[in-house]
């Protein structure tokens, strides 16, 4: 999406935020969250995306049109690290999990990534998840642990394993 695209989208995003965060997912975000809290968050990501600071991919329900799941890749980082990217907030919706969309999603950031010229992405994600899973069954190299690195949203300690995949390969 586009700056504009993204901005169209922000309540649609934050549905499928709120209903992640409602799931206990550990997101960066505490229970509850709001609307008004997601719907800031979307608008500060579509600036991002406008600005060129990010990739940002939605994938939509096919029959009605409903945001089901999106990632990003932040490629707004430092001058010394132009070549690489971070995978962040990949979400789906709780109505549309296992279904292979997370998995859909992960290669179209990378694919995005790759045309974007970046050739290293690097991701964390709370340690024993279904999203940790995923990451290893897509080949991503798993770095280490960090315990207690962040909470759920409803306050108790998670473990956070960080991940890395060349695009090279």
């Amino acid at each position: 999406l586009d700056g504009a695209e993204a901005a169209e989208k922000v309540g649609a995003l934050a549905e499928v935020l709120m209903d992640c965060v409602a799931r206990g997912a550990s997101v960066s975000f505490m229970a509850p969250l709001t609307r008004e809290r997601a719907e800031a968050f979307w608008a500060g990501v579509a600036r991002g995306v406008g600005a060129g600071d990010r990739i940002l991919l939605v994938a939509e329900d096919g029959t009605t049109g409903d945001v089901v799941g999106t990632v990003q890749v932040v490629t707004g980082l430092p001058e010394n690290q132009p070549h690489r990217g971070d995978v962040a907030k990949m979400l789906v919706h709780g109505s549309a999990r296992r279904r292979g969309l997370g998995a859909a999603l992960m290669r179209a950031a990378e694919a995005h990534a790759r045309a974007a010229g970046k050739t290293l992405l690097v991701l964390d994600t709370v340690t024993g998840s279904d999203a940790e899973r995923l990451y290893t069954r897509l080949g991503w190299r798993r770095v280490g642990v960090i315990p207690g690195y962040a909470l759920f949203p409803d306050g108790a300690p998670c473990d956070t394993t960080y991940f890395y995949k060349p695009l090279t390969d």
